[in-house]
């Protein structure tokens, strides 16, 4: 019986000649992630291991993303508990006020993820990084905290779900109204601790950024991991970003055998899509366009380890370009990275942004978890480029959060209700 592309990164990585669906590993990690919410519970777990010291310096990243620049003293605390460990054990990759960026952008960018890692980070959209081929999840802080003295973890080796994309995306078709078609259409538990694995001709006509975004959500249908196959683009990435990894050679292109095992099989045509929205309260319960009716708004975000890269700021000023936030919306913009963010004020977006009554955040997770940087008052309604839309994420328990594109995200603060960009 053959593997899938994910088994055979687990069974490479755990030394195995094979493994099967169910089979309980041990596998190394090629990199093991925390920020500042799980790595301070990760760092008071190692009390518990005789072993004091990380396995790699190298090999552990922390981003300081989640509440900083801090905006209280609790979350001051925290970060400089991570901070003072950083120091101790010279954390090579750590990530701070400055240098910091959402942690999910900020590793890909940095080139510390390649094609054939095993990764694991203490926060669930660690599955992004399947978007390079690499296996990639999300882990607890005590399992955090074994991977980073031990440089090894436990795995179940997950079944798989494939998905057959086929077709061309229209203008305003991104990689979120992908995935958000997809977890319409199987759930939130669709893939419960699943690999979706993507494959298909029309994977040529995504992106890199619809990638990270397509695999950073296979958590919301209850995935164990997102993951794609490596072709040119993947390539083209990789030596821009990991110049010295990809000249060495240092990743590894996976593919599934022909006769893989898969539980479901999906055709997704990216022709037939239209851009799509998730209501309130779960990011299954998805309409399209133009099934949403009228619904006003009062705070728009665009940003997030889901939608806050460069692409996404371009396809966001393009829609906000010569209009105008509507009277009494919010719209908060919040770049992934430093990079985006420098690169937004060369290109001229960040100007374009406060023209149109934007305000532009540091880069930070802010409101996407409740934070800071915008949270919501009681019965609000936010239009967001996010990944979760759970009760009371964004703050007061009885606000509303409805996720889309960046470009449905634009259209909606400047109508100030849900919109599309075909009607600016």
């Amino acid at each position: 019986m053959g593997m899938t592309m994910t088994q055979k990164i687990l069974a490479d990585h755990a030394g195995l000649p094979h493994v099967s669906a169910g089979q309980l590993i041990e596998a190394r990690l090629d990199l093991v992630l925390g920020n500042d919410v799980t790595t301070p519970v990760a760092i008071n777990e190692l009390s518990k291991f005789k072993k004091k010291t990380v396995f790699d310096n190298t090999k552990i990243a922390m981003v300081m993303d989640h509440f900083t620049p801090n905006k209280d003293i609790k979350s001051a605390e925290h970060v400089k508990q991570v901070r003072d460990f950083a120091k101790e054990n010279n954390i090579v990759n750590y990530f701070d006020v400055g240098t910091m960026g959402i942690e999910h952008s900020l590793l890909p960018e940095k080139g510390l993820v390649v094609a054939g890692d095993a990764v694991i980070g203490a926060d669930s959209h660690t599955c992004t990084y399947g978007a390079l081929g690499a296996f990639s999840t999300g882990v607890g802080s005590t399992d955090m905290a074994a991977g980073m003295v031990t440089g090894q973890t436990w795995f179940k080796v997950p079944s798989a779900v494939k998905f057959n994309i086929v077709g061309e995306k229209s203008e305003w078709i991104s990689g979120k109204d992908v995935i958000l078609h997809i977890i319409g259409m199987i759930g939130v538990d669709g893939a419960r601790y699943k690999s979706m694995e993507f494959v298909g001709e029309g994977i040529k006509n995504l992106t890199m950024d619809d990638r990270f975004t397509i695999a950073n959500m296979a958590i919301e249908a209850g995935a164990k991991n997102g993951i794609f196959p490596v072709d040119d683009l993947t390539l083209s990435y990789m030596k821009e970003h990991a110049p010295e990894k990809f000249a060495n050679n240092s990743y590894k292109v996976y593919e599934a055998d022909p006769d893989a095992v898969y539980d479901e099989e999906y055709t997704i045509d990216l022709s037939t899509l239209r851009p799509t929205v998730a209501f309130p309260h779960l990011p299954e319960n998805t309409k399209t366009i133009d099934e949403v009716g009228d619904i006003k708004i009062d705070q728009v975000v665009i940003g997030s380890c889901t939608n806050g890269r460069i692409s996404d700021m371009r396809i966001a000023a393009d829609v906000f370009n010569g209009n105008k936030v509507a009277p009494y919306v919010r719209a908060i913009v919040i770049p992934a990275t430093q990079e985006v963010y420098l690169q937004m004020i060369k290109e001229g977006l960040t100007e374009i942004f406060i023209n149109a009554g934007c305000i532009v955040s540091t880069p930070t997770c802010g409101p996407c978890l409740g934070g800071h940087m915008g949270i919501l008052a009681h019965g609000e309604r936010a239009v967001s480029t996010t990944n979760r839309n759970f009760v009371g994420r964004m703050g007061a328990i009885d606000s509303e959060i409805y996720l889309a594109s960046p470009a449905v995200a634009a259209a909606s603060a400047i109508k100030g209700r849900i919109a599309s960009p075909e009607e600016i």
